[in-house]
């Protein structure tokens, strides 16, 4: 049976609505919209926010929080449906419902498996795993410390452990995925541009040594696991070292090396990496664009032989298709 488990930043997979609001009352009302006395159940159709203190629009740093438009996400389903995973690891979601509807209205209920926690993250964006397999035990990491930061949460979002069961079996364990998405690369203009660098760098390998000791923790060393997310840096930086690093416990092998291309990638200068190892670009105006494998996946020692081929789904414009991220997928034989 080949398995395929894969990882998509959805880009602001936000639900339809861009309010955080709070209703009093809403009193039943006469044809003509005034209040008739009765309560029989009935309600207005509609309500109207005066008060300031009833409403707050959701912003980040002083800006409108904004998702996808309709037709991004049909992008995004788009691509999802013609990859078609059995288990899919995603990054910005805000919320399960807002899940649930895309995987309904979107994905023609290709899941009936999902998982989602709320995280740390300011600006709601978690992570989620969906799957065509059951699935077992959910775990969410997001209030681990670091040793070096005792009393604080080490992940920016979460680390979202979820065991999947071999669906002719549902009582045997198949596999373990262990979803990430690291402290970004992000520097606000606000702040100094190389000490916000050095401080988003030092909380990314903070995040992976606390990882690396979550999974020694957690796996076996002949156990199969999946380690896999945004990353927000390449496997050989020395942020995710961690991670690199083997261990009598725990040893990964990252497996996008050299993966195969839904299509060529879009002419750009200079070209993108000949080996196709890359999911993100960033293009800085006057400046060349970088391409780098940000959207990795590490997979276990027991994992690694089973290993058929590993996959990204290459976008169509500079800008990603309804993601600035490429998805990238491997295909296991169990």
């Amino acid at each position: 049976m080949d398995v395929t488990v894969g990882t998509f930043n959805l880009n602001n997979l936000f639900s339809r609505f861009n309010f955080r609001a709070e209703i009093q009352e809403i009193l039943p009302t006469g044809e003509d919209g005034r209040d008739d006395g009765r309560d029989d159940g009935r309600l207005t159709s509609s309500y109207e926010f005066k008060d300031p203190k009833e409403f707050r629009i959701r912003t980040y740093k002083g800006r409108l929080v904004k998702g996808i438009t309709p037709e991004e996400q049909e992008m995004l389903a788009r691509r999802i449906i013609g990859m078609d995973l059995d288990v899919l690891a995603v990054q910005e979601v805000e919320d399960i419902d807002t899940l649930r509807f895309f995987v309904a209205r979107r994905l023609r209920k290709a899941y009936p498996f999902l998982s989602l926690i709320e995280g740390n993250d300011p600006r709601l964006i978690d992570l989620a795993v969906l799957s065509k397999f059951p699935m077992g035990a959910v775990t969410s990491w997001q209030h681990t410390p670091h040793p070096e930061l005792p009393g604080e949460r080490v992940f920016s979002r979460d680390l979202l452990e979820v065991e999947i069961l071999d669906p002719r079996d549902p009582d045997r364990h198949l596999l373990t995925v262990f979803n990430n998405h690291l402290k970004s690369q992000f520097v606000d203009h606000r702040q100094d541009p190389v000490q916000g660098k050095i401080d988003n760098d030092h909380l990314r390998t903070l995040q992976a040594e606390a990882i690396a000791r979550i999974l020694a923790a957690r796996t076996r060393p002949d156990g199969r696991f999946v380690l896999l997310g945004d990353m927000n840096d390449t496997p050989e930086a020395p942020t995710l070292a961690a991670l690199a690093a083997p261990t009598p416990q725990v040893a990964l092998e990252e497996a996008l090396a050299h993966p195969v291309e839904t299509r060529p990638p879009k002419p750009d200068d200079p070209p993108p990496p000949a080996s196709g190892s890359w999911t993100h670009r960033f293009k800085e105006s006057h400046r060349p664009a970088e391409y780098e494998l940000f959207d990795q996946i590490w997979l276990s020692r027991s994992l690694t032989s089973r290993l058929k081929s590993s996959h990204i789904d290459r976008r169509t414009r500079h800008a990603g298709d309804g993601s600035d991220h490429d998805p990238a997928w491997v295909v296991l034989e169990f």
